[in-house]
């Protein structure tokens, strides 16, 4: 009799253990041996690498070359080294002469003894490290110089460790590494065994004769029945197809394993049962003239690998019942389909094309979707309105059909008329007999004819009682449709139609919050002369926000700029916004620094949420952010403030970036905190990086990752703002933005000192006279001499009231830029007034003056008094008009200094 043990062993998975358990121990055995000596390698390089740092060290510690040169060095160092080796954990420690005799050495005996060991690589500068037989026995050791201020070589120091350290620690490592091995060569051989189980349990223990002749029985067996069987594994691969299941499913002979859905001539609806591997019962399957019934069943029920048998028999008898039933089930998941593919955007044109796509080829050959040119737009068409060819989808390109884009206007003969009229489907099975539709375009429906589309179905798509346009559907290859296809193609269109109004009732409100956004977001950019600019906005694709930004020319030749985002999307956002950016320009007119308007705006956000708590939803202010930052030329100073904005960057001339340190403050609308300004000095030609979290906040990456990618497009200083906004855009602007972006790029610009003029005015008022006179001269060697009477009278007049109504110092400057600015300072708070005085007034007419000859005047407070500033247009600036003194009768223009003082007071 055959032991037991026996046949095990000769079974496939008993031969499969021995080789699997034989291939572990000779893994294990190597992995044991790489592990020792890669260890011994590892200790061996971090001695090496621990001695040359003990002996750097050392050899670079304060006072060494002081012990040196001491009259007994040894006294000295020895127990230096002795305690700086225990502490390293280094063995010895040594530092000799040039001449390698040793001051100091862990066995005191070897002091004044010569050094084991070559130094000639250290005395000329190297670090030097070897294994050598020293006092200590066999050791490796670090060898460094000690050098002199000078370069020059003074001493040597060495420092290194035992070989028998160094084997101690690989010994004290061995038995973990023995251990790691023994417990995975444990869990291998564990996993082996658990492997043959599984394989023997899958093969019952029988050997490859026996596997061998079981399965040549089961082969004849299988081809002997006259019903087809076909095998396939859980991968979908063919396993087994016996002769009556290729002659059944006209399979070719060289099938076995093959995927499925890579036989040739196999059906798709049998390829699709077989794939699935899902139970079947008696199913009835077309395939080519016969009708199959199928039976299918999992191959290991119980579990195990995947894979199923069917059984295949030929019942042609059933064709015509299963024909209907194919088509109602076809019908169905048509309409199915149609709710899952039809409407995933609210985009009216992708809504049309996938109601187009949905529907070939299953169930017309071409469908093309026309809709009333009003419903592009978002509004609601008309009756008589013409049709904009929206989609076409076929099964092929060359067709007749009027091509995408198209306006065509229907004649009231033609189906597409009738049903868009009516609101009612059209059938026309035959259309070479159709003259109202022949009556449309005659050429070109006879090559729709000519190409073989013979039949039509236009039905209407109606939402809400109104009808939007009508869908096509034109049949080439089958039979024509009929009444039973023209109840399926006018419910598969009133589901569409819901859709394409959701999305017509979209486009309209984006339609509407954009335009409004963009008639409140500037058109063209002011003209100054402080910055170069370059702006970009960009509204989200899910609908508008309230994101916007500003450039306001200020007095002074100054600039302001803004940028700000309100939360939210829609009309209501936008909107926000336009009142926002109107208070913004509104609180620059008076001239207040960026912490007081950020102020001022965040007493209005809250007016307008307090307005806004009523009945109506939304009428109140989400959030809202904003960043103020105003620049001036002539000082080069910028001086900004942010209400829980980002903060901007700036890019340095020679290209160095850097996120400006800007006290956050609260958003607008919190109330209760004060806002803080930080000012900084920009040289010529830095450039301002204003922007809203759209650019670099992305569901993909976080704020910190968009921040880095702004600054690496930025830190190029020799791009304009255009360039650098292109740049900017390239890496960072999404390709479908859920959040408004806007950016704003400026290159600082300044006003030499050749165009500005400054004086210090005396307080006394003697020194009109000598300002008017300096002003004078002031003009005409800026070539200004037009302006020098209007300047003169100006200048009289806001000194004089300095001197009178202010306090000390006073000072004028005049800026030449696009205008002439006149500024008088004082130290003064009070602010003067226009006002029209009474004829038998003495005075009061001073200020209405300056605003008859000037352009614009204003006041301006700054921290030590205010400034009173008037502009004047250049001569020759298109647009201007001479100044009037209609207002003052009795002024004589050929006045003398004397007589400029007393009409001045």
């Amino acid at each position: 009799m055959r032991s037991p043990l026996g046949n095990r062993f000769r079974s496939v998975a008993g031969q499969v253990f021995v080789l699997q358990v034989a291939i572990v121990v000779l893994l294990a055995a190597g992995a044991l041996l790489a592990l020792v000596l890669q260890s011994r390698h590892d200790i061996d390089r971090e001695a090496r690498n621990r001695s040359v740092y003990v002996a750097q060290t050392f050899a670079h510690s304060p006072g060494l070359q002081a012990a040196l040169k001491s009259p007994d060095p040894s006294a000295v160092l020895q127990p230096l080294t002795e305690e700086t080796r225990k502490a390293a954990g280094v063995d010895f420690i040594v530092v000799m002469n040039t001449e390698g005799i040793r001051y100091t050495h862990p066995k005191p005996d070897r002091i004044g003894k010569r050094f084991v060991g070559t130094i000639e690589p250290s005395l000329a500068g190297q670090v030097h490290t070897e294994s050598v037989q020293g006092p200590l026995g066999r050791e490796i050791q670090a060898v460094v110089p000690v050098t002199a201020p000078d370069g020059k070589v003074i001493a040597l120091v060495s420092a290194g460790l035992t070989v028998k350290s160094v084997s101690g620690v690989v010994d004290r490592q061995l038995p973990v590494i023995l251990l790691a091995i023994a417990i995975g060569l444990a869990l291998a051989t564990g996993g082996t065994a658990l492997i043959s189980r599984r394989l023997r349990r899958q093969t019952h223990g029988l050997g490859t004769q026996e596997m061998t002749r079981m399965y040549e029985h089961h082969d004849a067996v299988l081809h002997a029945v006259r019903e087809g069987v076909v095998i396939t594994d859980g991968d979908g691969r063919l396993l087994l197809a016996n002769d009556e299941a290729k002659r059944l499913l006209g399979l070719p002979e060289d099938i076995e394993g093959r995927r499925v859905g890579a036989v040739p001539g196999l059906d798709h609806r049998m390829a699709d049962l077989l794939l699935s591997g899902r139970v079947a019962t008696d199913e009835v399957l077309e395939s080519g003239d016969r009708l199959l019934v199928v039976n299918q069943r999992a191959t290991h029920p119980g579990g195990g690998p995947g894979g199923a048998v069917a059984t295949i028999r030929d019942s042609t008898d059933m064709r015509v019942l299963t024909s209907r039933a194919d088509t109602a089930r076809r019908r169905l998941k048509l309409l199915y389909d149609a709710g899952v593919d039809i409407g995933t955007s609210l985009d009216v044109v992708r809504t049309a094309e996938e109601l187009a796509a949905v529907a070939v080829p299953r169930f017309a050959d071409y469908v093309t979707v026309d809709l009333a040119d009003p419903v592009l737009d978002g509004d609601e068409p008309g009756p008589g309105a013409d049709m904009r060819r929206t989609a076409v989808s076929g099964i092929s390109p060359d067709h007749p059909l009027y091509p995408r884009g198209r306006l065509i206007d229907f004649l009231p003969s033609t189906p597409q008329a009738r049903g868009y009229g009516t609101g009612k489907a059209e059938l026309v099975p035959d259309l070479a007999d159709a003259p109202g539709w022949h009556a449309q375009d005659p050429p070109r429906t006879e090559a729709i004819v000519a190409y073989g589309i013979h039949s039509l179905i236009a039905a209407p798509l109606t939402a809400r009682g109104v009808v939007l346009g009508v869908v096509n559907f034109w049949r080439s290859r089958e039979q024509p449709f009929d009444e039973d296809e023209l109840s399926l193609a006018e419910e598969l269109v009133a589901r569409a139609a819901v859709n394409m109004d959701n999305a017509r009732r979209y486009t309209r409100e984006h339609a509407l919050a954009e335009t409004l956004q963009r008639s409140l977001l500037p058109r063209a950019l002011p003209e100054q002369n402080a910055v170069d600019v370059a702006h970009f906005y960009l509204p989200a694709q899910s609908g508008v926000g309230g994101d916007w930004f500003d450039v306001i020319p200020l007095s002074g030749s100054r600039v302001a700029l803004v940028v700000g985002d309100v939360v939210g999307h829609g009309l209501h956002a936008a909107a926000t916004m336009g009142r926002l950016r109107t208070a913004v320009h509104n609180f620059s007119s008076l001239d207040l620094p960026p912490d007081e308007i950020l102020a001022r705006l965040d007493d209005l956000v809250q007016r307008i949420d307090r307005d806004g708590d009523g009945d109506e939803p939304n009428n109140g202010v989400l959030g809202a952010t904003c960043l103020y930052a105003v620049y001036d030329p002539v000082t080069q100073r910028c001086t900004m403030a942010r209400a829980g904005h980002l903060p901007p960057l700036v890019v340095a001339p020679d290209g160095t970036t850097e996120i400006v340190e800007l006290p956050a403050g609260p958003p607008l609308g919190l109330g209760g905190m004060p806002f803080e300004t930080a000012e900084l000095h920009l040289a010529e030609g830095s450039q301002l990086v204003l922007y809203t979290d759209g650019l670099v906040e992305q569901r993909s990456r976080d704020i910190g990752e968009g921040l880095e990618l702004l600054r690496t497009a930025l830190s190029h200083p020799a791009r304009d703002p255009e360039e650098s906004c292109r740049a900017v855009l390239d890496i960072l602007l999404p390709a479908r933005p859920a959040d408004d972006v806007a950016l704003l790029v400026a290159r600082t610009r300044t006003l030499g000192p050749d165009r500005v003029a400054h004086w210090d005015v005396p307080f006394e008022p003697s020194a009109v006279a000598t300002v008017r006179s300096t002003a004078a001269r002031q003009l005409d060697a800026w070539d200004l001499g037009e302006l020098a009477f209007a300047t003169e009278l100006i200048l009289s007049e806001l000194v004089t009231n300095a001197l009178r109504h202010g306090s000390a110092p006073v000072a004028v400057r005049l800026l030449y830029d696009r205008t002439l600015t006149c500024e008088v300072r004082d130290g003064s708070s009070t602010a003067p007034h226009l006002r029209y005085a009474a004829t038998t007034d003495e005075g009061g007419r001073g200020l209405f003056l300056v605003a008859q000859l000037s352009g614009h005047w204003g006041t301006r407070y700054t921290p030590d008094g205010k400034i009173i500033w008037a502009e004047q247009a250049l001569p020759g600036t298109p647009g201007t008009k001479e100044p009037s003194l209609a207002a003052f009768p009795g002024l004589d223009l050929d006045l003398d200094a004397d007589d400029l003082d007393r009409e001045a007071h």
